[in-house]
């Protein structure tokens, strides 16, 4: 079994190395992207998720591999979806890969169950990121409707910079521009580093002007002092400079 692995293609930009938990996930976010990934029915990718079968025996095994890494947990799933409250199984996997000097990243929407695990995140070594895409929490609830609320995520955040962990946003897919850049100025104070990235795989996309959305990001970090440093352009947005 394969447990951390190269991520490819756009997921590269976010991680040199990833591990996924889960098959599948109940966040059931809309523009996910993750059941035609892994050709996997929509309704029982959201539905039906499930551990993947011996993924801690086999992590145990393999995680002295890649001592000194970083990982981060992860792409096609979740590794703070609803299921994980009894399961354990991040936990869990935060320790070995602890134990085998691997820094931790963590992404996800699920802040709030999130932060029973910030007594394991070390400061300085392991990060702590969330997805934001909505400011409006209707819309939240509608097109990520198992996901945490955007304000328990900044939260999250918040707590996350006080106990000294290095904290992260992923904006993508950036699918309303200027709930975006309202999230931004809500979160600059207590957010180390920001990923941009745009719509993809819905024809709505390209009813946004990416290259004023680009132009108008970057006045914003610009303005609130957020240096260069701080925030990635992804290649697929940077291209419209």
């Amino acid at each position: 079994m394969n447990t951390i692995y190269k991520p490819k293609g756009k997921a590269l930009e976010y991680s040199a190395l990833a591990l996924n938990l889960y098959r599948g996930c109940s966040m059931s976010c809309f523009y996910c992207f993750a059941p035609k990934a892994t050709f996997t029915d929509k309704d029982i990718f959201h539905n039906e998720p499930e551990p993947r079968k011996g993924i801690i025996e086999a992590l145990r095994k393999d995680a002295h591999r890649f001592k000194g890494k970083e990982v981060l947990m992860s792409f096609s799933c979740d590794t703070y979806q609803s299921i994980e409250e009894k399961l354990g199984i991040t936990r869990e996997a935060i320790k070995i890969l602890q134990a085998n000097d691997i820094a931790v990243n963590i992404l996800t929407k699920g802040a709030v169950l999130a932060m029973r695990d910030f007594d394991l995140l070390r400061p300085g070594i392991d990060r702590f990121g969330v997805s934001l895409t909505f400011w409006h929490e209707d819309e939240s609830l509608q097109n990520e409707p198992n996901a945490a609320l955007p304000s328990q995520r900044m939260f999250a955040l918040e707590v996350a910079k006080d106990r000294g962990l290095t904290t992260w946003v992923s904006l993508e897919p950036v699918i309303a521009p200027e709930q975006t850049l309202r999230l931004i100025k809500a979160t600059h104070k207590f957010v180390d580093l920001y990923k941009v990235g745009k719509w993809n795989y819905d024809k709505r996309a390209g009813m946004i002007n990416w290259k004023e959305f680009l132009a108008e990001v970057k006045d914003v970090f610009r303005t609130l002092g957020v240096s260069e440093d701080r925030y990635y352009i992804k290649e697929d947005l940077k291209k419209y400079e």
